[in-house]
């Protein structure tokens, strides 16, 4: 059985990492040298992905699962 966030890219798992830390898409878009609109587009993707409806579960799985 794989861990729901199996499913994501690398890129998508660095945005989630950065967002479970509490950095904002703009810090995140400096970070990683990339646009905010692409940021978005990952945030978006990851939530569909593992079906988050906010940002508190996806911080509360980052920290359940060590990410």
């Amino acid at each position: 059985d794989q861990p729901l966030h199996a499913c994501l890219s690398n890129r998508e798992l660095q945005v989630l990492r950065l967002m479970a830390k509490g950095q904002s898409v703009q810090q995140i878009a400096n970070t990683l040298c990339l646009s905010g609109n692409t940021v978005s587009t990952y945030r978006s993707r990851i939530f569909d992905k593992l079906d988050f409806s906010n940002l508190v579960d996806l911080v509360n799985y980052a920290s359940k699962h060590g990410l």
